[in-house]
């Protein structure tokens, strides 16, 4: 079970740029969540899989040397919806069209930070534990959000 969640349900496996297919593997279920009970419910889902995803890298990486292996992408999961937080909280369940600007964003903006890592996502990348390795995509989701909202308001700012 902890591979399956480890690897969001295998996607992790893919070949080449794992964490890039699991943070793009994230994007349907957010627009599932969001559909279904909106900011509230992806909220709840984004708790929930950064505590299992702990678990979950802890099992994977029990005994091993390696504390941050690629094929685990529960950790960009987490990560990217929590980029797309705002946007959900911003977005009725009934408005999803309008929100494809922000999916799209969110993905390029997390997918950067995540690769990038500056500071403090680098000090928490540098953690050899299972938090360590959600944490940081936590920070990036962080990050990634603000650049998402300052973008929007630049651009209806610009557009108004």
């Amino acid at each position: 079970m902890s591979k399956i969640i480890a690897t969001f349900f295998y996607t992790g496996l893919l070949p080449k740029a794992p964490g890039t297919w699991g943070s793009l593997a994230a994007l349907p279920f957010a627009i599932l969540l969001h559909n279904w009970g909106g900011f509230n419910a992806l909220l709840a889902a984004t708790v929930v899989v950064f505590f299992v995803g702990w678990w979950a890298t802890i099992q994977q990486t029990k005994g091993k040397e390696n504390h941050d292996p690629g094929e685990i992408v529960i950790d960009e999961v987490a990560g990217q919806w929590i980029t797309l937080l705002p946007a959900s909280y911003m977005f009725t369940r009934h408005d999803l069209p309008l929100i494809w600007p922000a999916l799209v964003a969110g993905f390029i903006f997390f997918r950067l930070f995540d690769i990038f890592k500056p500071w403090p996502i680098s000090w928490a990348d540098k953690k050899e534990t299972a938090f360590g390795v959600m944490f940081d995509d936590v920070l990036a989701g962080i990050f990634a959000a603000i650049a998402v909202v300052v973008s929007a308001g630049i651009y209806h700012g610009l557009t108004v």
